[in-house]
């Protein structure tokens, strides 16, 4: 079975209380049965992330984010009007942006209203924005995006 360790980060389940700790696995197959769920691990959080960091790869959600930060809470019509897009598309990348938590929704009558869910969310596209202008130029020239 290995080590508690090892079973604690298999199963999620942490030693009982009298249990010797005693290890049925050589301790190098242990050491490598560790590296190997840490390495798991961690292409999952990297999946993760990539998947959320794709909600911000469309330029329409891009505006959508940046018209709520500057403006405030918005309904469906209000961004409609501004971005210039069909209802539709737009009503998309809301469902895209509220599902990666980016932005949250309330219901007033027959509108919902949208606003930014999260105060870091600003804080991340400004961090872009200051190291895009600090990378712009190899950017721009950029070929593999």
């Amino acid at each position: 079975m290995g080590t508690y360790e090892e079973r604690e980060l298999i199963t999620g389940e942490a030693p009982r209380d009298g249990e010797a700790e005693q290890s049925t696995l050589h301790p190098r197959l242990g050491r490598r049965l560790t590296r190997r769920i840490e390495a798991q691990e961690a292409r999952r959080q990297a999946e993760l992330l990539a998947k959320y960091f794709r909600g911000l790869t469309d330029v329409t959600r891009l505006r959508i984010l940046d018209l709520l930060i500057r403006e405030g809470e918005l309904n469906v019509s209000e961004l409609v009007e501004r971005l210039g897009q069909p209802q539709g598309r737009v009503s998309s990348h809301l469902a895209c942006l509220r599902g990666c938590g980016y932005v949250s929704a309330r219901r007033a009558g027959k509108f919902v209203y949208y606003r930014v869910a999260d105060q870091r969310v600003p804080l991340l596209l400004a961090l872009a924005k200051d190291m895009l202008a600090d990378h712009a130029e190899a950017i721009i020239a950029c070929t593999r995006m």
